[in-house]
């Protein structure tokens, strides 16, 4: 997953100015129905029981500690029923600072669109969600 533009910035400054960036305590995890840009989300699901996943401390998994540029989820990453309605076809995946709005931070395509139609539950299995520094 590439970083966002907002990332990159705080962390070129953070490493080459001494600036502070604090890492978020808690990120989250949600689904995309279009490509984000790297300025921000675009085609995030809504409606119909949809939810971001709360990920980190007192979230439902973790990360796996960073080796070779890359981690991957140490637990299923499971989203609500959609109900009533669709969610439609997921293509692309993010990792935000805030459970609604806030600030992009990582996002990418899936390896292969899915769709949720009413009644479906979108899950990310132990180890299927990578993250890496390119």
């Amino acid at each position: 997953m590439p970083f966002s533009t907002f990332l990159a910035n705080e962390l070129i400054d953070h490493v080459l100015k001494a600036a502070t960036y604090t890492a978020p305590a808690n990120v989250w995890i949600g689904l995309h129905t279009a490509s984000p840009t790297d300025a921000g989300g675009v085609g995030e699901v809504s409606g119909n029981a949809y939810v971001r996943i709360k990920i980190g401390t007192g979230g439902v998994t973790d990360f796996s500690a960073g080796a070779a540029k890359t981690t991957n989820n140490d637990g299923a990453i499971s989203f609500p029923v959609a109900t009533p309605g669709n969610w439609g076809v997921i293509t692309h995946v993010s990792i935000s600072d805030a459970v609604t709005a806030g600030n992009l931070l990582f996002h990418g395509p899936l390896d292969a669109s899915k769709t949720i139609n009413a009644g479906d539950q979108a899950q990310f299995n132990a180890g299927d969600l990578d993250v890496t520094f390119a």
